[in-house]
């Protein structure tokens, strides 16, 4: 980098008694002047390293909130899965079965199979835990929810899904559930998580996708035949349960209880 030509240093000359000094006739302002100067804007609010304050807010809010959660299960599915849909009476089952295991429901805290999760927790008088995003066609937290989290950053919201539950259950669901799906399995697969189980409800919804990865993936190299034991597969509620709570969150209920 070349070095500053004499008008650049004299751009920004601070006032005098303004915690300035001088070297060779020239006027610098200290470091700690400058810290203590009043902005003239409200630019700064708007650069990267304003940015990453409230990045770290978000991780010490998640963490604070879900640190006493205990046994959890994220849920995840679709936000357009409708209240008369199977999905939805599957998601309710989900939440209401996990809680009478002992255990506490996560979710995006948003509509449709979310929803369905939150409110099968809390009706069966559980802990029903939503983690909302700032998205410009979502309505907030679903009203089921009894402890939610608003974030700003999808990075910091999925740490939270991983780091406070034992298990994904997955319902039928679009781009956002597949992406909350591969990056549970990347997170298996290159040992991030151990005994992490991941469940996909609904052998149907999912085969076409399974039978890809499969007959293209596979067979081309680039995914491992033993990749696809990551997950497995449940076609009830009950039985996504069971499968799930086989994982950490049954080992948490099995100490709790010794």
């Amino acid at each position: 980098m070349s070095a500053p030509t004499e008008s650049s240093r004299h751009t920004n000359s601070p006032l005098p008694g303004s915690g300035a000094w001088r070297k060779n006739g020239a006027t610098h302002q200290t470091a700690d002047a400058k810290l203590l100067e009043t902005p003239r804007s409200s630019a700064f609010t708007h650069t990267d390293p304003w940015r990453v304050m409230r990045i770290q807010s978000e991780f010490v809010q998640g963490f604070d909130a879900l640190a006493e959660v205990g046994p959890a299960i994220s849920v995840f599915g679709s936000a357009r899965t409708k209240p008369d849909s199977p999905y939805y009476i599957t998601g309710m089952e989900v939440g209401r079965r996990l809680v009478e295991a002992g255990v506490a429901v996560i979710t995006g805290g948003g509509p449709g199979s979310m929803e369905a999760a939150n409110r099968g927790a809390a009706e069966a008088g559980g802990l029903s835990i939503g983690l909302g995003i700032e998205l410009p066609f979502e309505q907030g937290m679903n009203e089921w929810v009894g402890l939610g989290v608003d974030f700003r950053y999808f990075f910091a919201r999925k740490t939270m899904f991983v780091k406070y539950a034992q298990g994904f259950i997955v319902l039928p669901g679009g781009l956002g559930t597949l992406d909350e799906l591969f990056e549970a399995m990347v997170l298996v697969q290159t040992g991030k998580v151990s005994s992490f189980p991941i469940v996909l409800v609904d052998r149907n919804f999912w085969a076409p996708l399974l039978d890809w990865i499969r007959s293209t993936m596979v067979t081309e190299g680039l995914v491992s035949p033993g990749d696809l034991d990551i997950f497995s597969l449940a076609d009830t509620a009950e039985e996504a349960v069971a499968l799930v709570l086989a994982g950490k969150a049954g080992e948490q209920l099995a100490a709790q209880e010794s």
